[in-house]
């Protein structure tokens, strides 16, 4: 399957386009940017046969099956629905779109046109949140109590664009990091929160947007959630804590784009190393994407799961905004 890609982004540079050559069976032909020059730039330089502005263009291709989105934030929207239009398989880069209801709106257009339609969440594609889920699922650490997930880190330079400066593109570490948190919790508990309560805070770096947040979160279960995320933190690390009633789990430096960091098992009995396996996390979701394509299986992280952690990330910055504790309301959902 052949893929176009539709933003000429940092991302598809660092990890994308190495996991989709990676997986094989199919090339990427094409690039499509806003600037010409930039396209044909970073089709020169990453050995991509076309390149261009014109998505209809790209999009009428027959030799082309799949797209991949990591343009910003406010153009998911219409290119996703002109993808679906055209009959490709989507993978879309998280947050899906602006809106809760704009992203349900591309969900349900892939499931009536037949196509697959998958958010990059790649966390949950690593070895370390596999075997920490693995780890609550059997019941090592007991009944889970509560979660705390600090994922503050340095915004690194060639990034502080229109992620500090443009709201209107869906700039903020809110639609940034804590969607990625949202979709974490989700997947390591397999709840979804129903309440949550928050603030956040602008340092100066950007302008218009929060740079730094922090919330607490309450699942059905009664577990509670504790979150926060940040461009400013050089030196903070980043990690996971789970916490149940015969045990803890702590994960050290494992919310990153690369198969690092440690875990550790607190019980009754003492410490325990547990080891996680290191394989690459977008191979992985690129694999489990093109599978789902050939109908085996579902990608890593639907379409639904990029609806569902977009929601919990509105309510964080409508709590933040409001000072209010805010009921989240999911709407329709798969």
């Amino acid at each position: 399957m052949n893929w176009t890609l539709v933003g000429a982004s940092t991302i598809a540079a660092q990890y994308m386009i190495d996991a989709i050559r990676a997986v094989g069976g199919g090339e990427i032909r094409r690039v499509v940017s806003g600037a010409p020059d930039h396209a044909e730039a970073y089709a020169r330089t990453h050995g991509i046969p076309l390149s261009g502005t014109d998505l209809g263009e790209a999009l009428a291709d027959p030799e082309v099956g799949a797209v991949y989105i990591s343009s910003t934030n406010e153009k998911h929207l219409t290119q996703a629905m002109a993808a679906i239009r055209a009959g490709k398989h989507v993978l879309c880069e998280k947050p899906l779109a602006m809106t809760p209801d704009d992203a349900r709106q591309m969900v349900q257009a892939a499931e009536a046109a037949g196509v697959v339609f998958a958010t990059n969440h790649h966390l949950r594609c690593s070895g370390s949140h596999q075997t920490i889920r693995e780890m609550i699922d059997t019941g090592r650490i007991g009944r889970v109590l509560s979660l705390r997930i600090h994922h503050a880190v340095a915004l690194p330079d060639n990034l502080q664009t229109w992620r500090i400066n443009a709201a209107d593109s869906g700039g903020g570490v809110i639609p940034d990091i804590t969607v990625h948190d949202a979709d974490v919790v989700r997947f390591l508990t397999g709840e979804d929160p129903v309440r949550v309560t928050a603030i956040m805070a602008a340092s100066g770096m950007g302008q218009g947007v929060e740079d730094s947040a922090m919330s607490v979160w309450a699942l059905p279960s009664g577990a509670m959630v504790m979150s926060h995320e940040s461009f400013t933190h050089p030196f903070a690390g980043t990690g996971i804590e789970v916490h149940g009633t015969e045990g803890s789990i702590f994960a050290r430096d494992v919310m990153t784009q690369r198969p690092i960091g440690t875990i550790e098992l607190v019980t009754g009995a003492g410490r325990e190393a547990v080891p996680f396996p290191d394989h690459n996390l977008y191979e992985y979701g690129v694999r489990r994407f093109v599978e789902a394509t050939e109908g085996r299986g579902t990608p890593a992280a639907t379409g639904w799961d990029g609806v569902q952690s977009l929601t919990i990330a509105h309510a964080v910055r409508e709590a933040a905004q409001t000072g209010q504790t805010i009921t989240i309301v999911y709407g329709d959902a798969a």
